[in-house]
């Protein structure tokens, strides 16, 4: 499938999704969204990926939503426009697949959802972050006052959310919004480096540990536990799961088959 404002490469048992839409600084509108969700279908029927990078295009990564579409709607229209984004964003989120945000400039609102919704994000030390909604006399939309609570906790994203503060790469590291900060030349090859880390491991074990850990996040611990607990069990019908421990106790090398 070809898109107009998303880039699509495979590398190995890799995707790196780039949106693609520099002049604009990349801002998502709902051509975007569309375009987005259809690759993250590609990747969901591709048994041969076992990891995503989504990183932007340019100096940006994802300015935001596209204000020149939002400007003329009116409560319906944005309503719907709401949830075509976090429709997109919370099958990001599920895919079963690890992702990487690969944050190399600009993350502020629609951008800093988006990077939310991925599982891990390395930011170029030239990022910044924000969720500037109220400045323009919105609400984020796209799922910002749901994550960004569980990311930094309450009282922080209350106060960037209320204030409308975009911050540095450095500071989202300290408050726990990014897992890393690289130089912008290394962006890419940290981000591919981290994603053949993961695909190393057990695939199905990864894609149960991602459902484990968002499913109970969700929950008291006392359920997720109890789903903790059966994930567990799945891995032992696995073939990977006795190649696994196998080849440590065998101390050679181990070939994972995702079977």
């Amino acid at each position: 499938m070809s898109f107009k404002n998303v880039n699509f490469e495979k590398d190995g048992k890799m995707v790196v999704i780039t949106i693609n839409r520099p002049k604009a600084l990349n801002a998502l509108n709902s051509e975007t969204l569309v375009e987005i969700d259809s690759a993250i279908d590609m990747v969901a029927e591709d048994e041969d990926v076992l990891a995503v990078i989504l990183t932007g295009a340019g100096k940006s990564f994802v300015a935001g939503a596209d204000i020149s579409e939002m400007k003329g709607l009116n409560a319906i229209e944005g309503r719907k426009f709401g949830i075509l984004g976090n429709k997109v964003f919370r099958k990001l989120e599920k895919l079963e697949k690890p992702v990487i945000a690969a944050v190399n400039g600009f993350a502020l609102g629609g951008g800093c959802e988006i990077s939310m919704a991925c599982d891990i994000r390395i930011a170029s030390s030239k990022a910044k972050f924000g969720q500037p909604e109220s400045g323009l006399g919105i609400t984020p939309g796209f799922g910002g006052t749901q994550r960004l609570p569980r990311l930094v906790g309450l009282g922080m994203a209350k106060e960037l959310i209320y204030t409308a503060k975009i911050i540095k790469a450095d500071e989202a590291f300290r408050i726990g919004l990014v897992n890393k900060v690289v130089e912008p030349e290394a962006l890419m090859d940290e981000a591919k480096a981290l994603a053949n880390t993961i695909i190393n491991n057990a695939p199905i074990a990864v894609k149960l540990c991602k459902e484990a850990i968002n499913r109970g996040i969700q929950t008291d611990i006392d359920t997720g536990a109890a789903y903790e607990s059966e994930v567990f069990g799945e891995c032992f019908a696995t073939e990977d799961q006795k190649e696994g421990m196998g080849a440590f106790l065998e101390k050679r090398d181990k070939t994972f088959k995702n079977k």
